[in-house]
């Protein structure tokens, strides 16, 4: 080997070791170091509010008393002490027979109450026979069915609202819970019962009887952030202070126009609103907060 070509591979040689572990040491480093990319999310800051729940259910007017008085004798009718839909007092008399054998004798209100039903002067009555119908309006109860799926919230005392078709509103609470299930319906029967001393209140007229249950803190969210889980639990999720997701249970308190109000979620929480369904639990994320878009 001539002198130049050795000097040629003294010169090379060291060049060739340089690039060969020059380029792996580059791979190497390269593979070790390349950055992880996020899955991004778009949260929302919430704060539970209180709010006292509504639970809405038709009801009706029902009076206290309904009766029918008959005559303890039979006899015409020879005079009438009230006109029907007029209200009379305990003991006013309603009807007065004529009889044969003995002097006139007379039909009496019971009670106070409204006269629903009066026959006419002329007519022969039979003993046993109904002369009127009385009913009393005072008190008046107000009577709903509560869902068994609600009715471990509702409790006597509870404040109501009661919204009459007529468009008079009546503020009072429930007086009564049932603890036995229409076996029919699986409802449970509640009423609020009102003084009625003005006569105002129909027996029979519906309305609308909206119970308020207690207070309780929950979150307003739309219905689009929802997520079903592979087990069946309706939950949302939210980012912790480290940006993990994390899931919650959710329970549907109530349901408006504008959003639901659920319980379950933490007061002070970070709602992903968008990107939680391409996201798991425990996984950590890239945050975008909506109040900066």
């Amino acid at each position: 080997m001539s002198a130049n070509v050795r000097t040629s591979l003294l010169i090379l040689f060291p060049v060739f070791f340089w690039f060969v572990t020059g380029v792996f040491q580059d791979e190497d480093k390269s593979t070790v170091t390349k950055p992880k990319i996020l899955s991004s999310v778009i949260i929302s800051e919430a704060v539970a509010e209180y709010i006292s729940p509504e639970i809405n259910l038709n009801t009706f007017a029902q009076t206290e008393k309904r009766v029918n008085v008959k005559a303890k004798t039979s006899g015409e009718i020879v005079s009438i002490g009230a006109k029907q839909g007029k209200f009379v007092k305990k003991d006013d008399v309603l009807c007065s027979l004529g009889i044969v054998e003995l002097n006139r004798t007379e039909v009496k209100a019971p009670f106070n109450g409204y006269i629903e039903s009066i026959l006419k002067e002329g007519n022969f009555i039979q003993r046993g026979q109904i002369c009127a119908t009385i009913i009393e309006l005072n008190p008046i109860t107000f009577i709903a069915e509560v869902p068994e799926i609600l009715i471990k919230d509702v409790f006597e005392g509870l404040r109501v609202n009661i919204d009459l078709v007529t468009g008079e509103r009546i503020l009072t609470e429930l007086s009564f819970v049932s603890k036995s299930a229409n076996p029919s319906t699986r409802t449970f029967r509640v009423e609020a019962q009102i003084d009625n001393s003005s006569g105002l209140v129909r027996d029979g007229i519906s309305g609308t009887m909206k119970i308020l249950r207690n207070p309780i803190l929950a979150h307003k969210i739309l219905p689009s952030i929802l997520m079903l889980t592979d087990d069946g639990l309706l939950g949302v999720k939210t980012v912790n202070t480290d940006n993990v997701v994390e899931f919650h249970k959710i329970e549907i308190i109530q349901d408006t126009i504008d959003g639901i109000w659920v319980k379950g979620i933490p007061q002070f929480s970070n709602l992903i609103v968008a990107g939680q369904g391409f996201v798991k639990e425990g996984q950590t994320v890239s945050v975008t907060s909506l109040a900066s878009l």
